[in-house]
C-alpha cells in the first residue's frame, strides 16, 4: 500500500466552530479516522468568517492549495443575512478563501480572492482541475448572477497558473431548466468528467462528459440511470477519488437527517466513462459526519505525518 487519502471538510454544527477547516484520513479510502482529535486544523477570521464546501489540490510544483466558500451560516444567518438562504445566495461574499502549504501541517494566512464582481451573488462551493492542454488550473465554482435576475444558479470558472493571478470570471456551463451547484471535474483518459447538483429535474446529482473542460457538455445518461433509486433532494456535494486498485469512488453528501448524523455515501464504479456506480454503504466509516470536501490522494508519509499531527487552540 503506497497511497492514502486525506478529506477536507467542515462539520454541521451551530456554533462557529463548524464552519472551519477540518481533516480527515484513511488508508484505503474506506475507514477514515479524524485529524488533530477531531478539531479545526485552520481558521477563518476574514470574510465571513466561517469556510464551508473545500477543495484542495496538489500542485504540478508540490505545494498544497485549499479554496473554500466565504460564508458562516452560524454568523451571518443571524446576521446580515436575517435567515434567508436567498439573501445569503444573492448578496453574499464575491470571494474566495484560499490557504497554501508545502506539506500539509504548515500552512499560508488565509487569502481572499475575490473572483466574483457586483453582478455575482454569493460564491459557492469551488472546485479546482489542472488543464493539461494549457498547462494551467481551471477553478470553478457556482453562482446566482445578474445576467439571468439572479435565478437559476450557473458554473463559472477563472484560470490561474500560480493561485495569485486568476483572469476574469466566465460562465462555465448553465442548465436551462434549474440550478447547477456543487460541480467537481476529474480528468480520465483525457475527457473530462464533471458531477453536477442539478436543483431540478432531476433533484440529483448528474454527470456531464466533455473533452475540453470549458465544454461543451453532454449528459452521461448511465449515470442517470445509477441513481433512479436515490431520493431526490437529499443528496449534494459530490467528490470523486480514484482509488490505488484503478477503481473510482464517489461520495455524495446525505443531508436528509439531523446535522449531527450528516456524513457522505460511497459508490463505487470501475470508470468514470462507464457511468456505472454502485452503492456501497457496508464497506465504509466514518467518525461523524463529514460535511461537503474534497478528497485527495497523499503518499504514507503525509498520511502518518497528518496522524501525529496536533494544533493547539492557541496557534490558530
Amino acid at each position: 500500500m503506497s497511497q492514502a487519502y486525506l478529506f477536507v471538510h467542515f462539520k454541521e454544527k451551530r456554533t462557529p466552530d463548524g464552519e472551519q477547516v477540518y481533516f480527515g484520513v484513511s488508508k484505503d479510502g474506506f475507514q477514515w479516522e479524524q485529524v488533530n482529535d477531531g478539531n479545526p486544523v485552520l481558521w477563518s477570521y476574514y470574510g465571513d468568517k466561517g469556510v464551508r464546501d473545500f477543495t484542495i489540490t496538489r500542485t504540478k510544483q508540490g505545494k498544497f492549495v485549499i479554496m473554500a466558500t466565504d460564508l458562516s451560516l452560524s454568523y451571518g444567518m443571524l446576521n446580515q443575512y436575517n435567515h434567508s438562504w436567498h439573501n445569503a445566495a444573492t448578496k453574499g461574499s464575491k470571494c474566495l478563501a484560499l490557504w497554501e502549504s508545502d506539506d500539509l501541517i504548515h500552512w499560508s494566512e488565509q487569502r481572499m480572492v475575490k473572483l466574483g464582481d457586483e453582478d455575482f451573488g454569493c460564491l459557492w462551493a469551488p472546485d479546482i482541475v489542472h488543464d493539461k492542454s494549457s498547462d494551467d488550473y481551471v477553478v470553478h465554482w457556482s453562482s446566482s448572477h445578474g445576467s439571468n435576475d439572479y435565478g437559476f444558479k450557473g458554473i463559472y470558472y477563472s484560470r490561474t497558473k500560480d493561485f495569485a493571478e486568476f483572469t476574469p470570471a466566465r460562465l462555465l456551463y448553465r442548465k436551462e431548466d434549474s440550478g447547477v451547484i456543487d460541480s467537481a471535474m476529474y480528468e480520465e483518459e483525457g475527457s473530462y468528467y464533471t458531477f453536477l447538483k442539478s436543483e431540478q429535474n432531476p433533484g440529483k446529482i448528474i454527470l456531464m462528459k466533455s473533452e475540453h473542460i470549458t465544454g461543451p457538455f453532454t449528459r452521461v445518461e448511465a449515470f442517470d440511470k445509477s441513481m433512479e433509486a436515490v431520493e431526490a433532494g437529499l443528496y449534494e456535494a459530490p467528490t470523486a477519488v480514484k482509488l490505488e486498485d484503478g477503481r473510482w469512488c464517489l461520495f455524495l453528501d446525505f443531508y436528509g437527517c439531523s446535522a449531527e448524523e450528516q456524513g457522505y455515501v460511497p459508490f463505487i464504479t470501475e470508470s468514470l466513462a462507464s457511468g456505472q456506480f454502485t452503492r456501497s454503504d457496508q464497506s465504509f466509516t466514518f467518525p461523524y459526519g463529514f460535511k461537503h470536501g474534497t478528497i485527495l490522494s497523499i503518499t504514507m508519509e503525509e498520511y502518518d505525518r497528518l496522524k501525529a499531527y496536533k494544533k493547539m487552540p492557541s496557534e490558530y
